[in-house]
């Protein structure tokens, strides 16, 4: 399901945000973010490649760490739906590497879970935020150096 405006101008509970927001992101938000996302707590930058173009993209997200099937690992909810370019290269190529606290790690197996799924696998105290936050799917990735 996806985004809607309530009538007094909130959100409803099954969210996705809009498609123009992502596009607004992607040119303006993103470049700046990706100055510090790699290095602040709760946030991390994707490396991956394009699936077509070869080319290869950083994306900042938000990244919560995880143990996904007895494995470290994270999580990220998919804030605009599952129908992103960077989830999409991360599936074709089966995987990528993310800069987090400074540190840069590989991340392999992408799985679409929904958020209930997705949230026993948070680690520690960012399982609440998690669970708060309103988005509905989330992508579970397994590290590896």
């Amino acid at each position: 399901m996806g985004l809607s405006w309530a009538a007094g101008g909130g959100l409803d509970s099954d969210m996705q945000l809009p498609q123009r927001l992502a596009r607004f992101n992607r040119h303006v938000t993103n470049p700046i973010q990706r100055m510090w996302a790699g290095w602040l707590p709760g946030f991390g930058i994707l490396e991956h490649v394009g699936r077509r173009s070869g080319k290869p993209y950083r994306t900042p997200l938000n990244v919560f760490s995880a143990t996904v099937d007895g494995k470290p690992g994270v999580a990220i909810l998919l804030t605009y739906g599952p129908d992103r370019d960077w989830l999409k290269n991360l599936n074709a190529a089966g995987g990528g590497r993310i800069r987090r606290n400074g540190k840069t790690f590989g991340v392999v197996q992408p799985r679409t879970v929904t958020k209930e799924e997705a949230a026993p696998y948070i680690s520690g105290r960012s399982r609440a935020l998690f669970a708060r936050l309103p988005f509905e799917q989330a992508v579970l990735l397994t590290k590896i150096d």
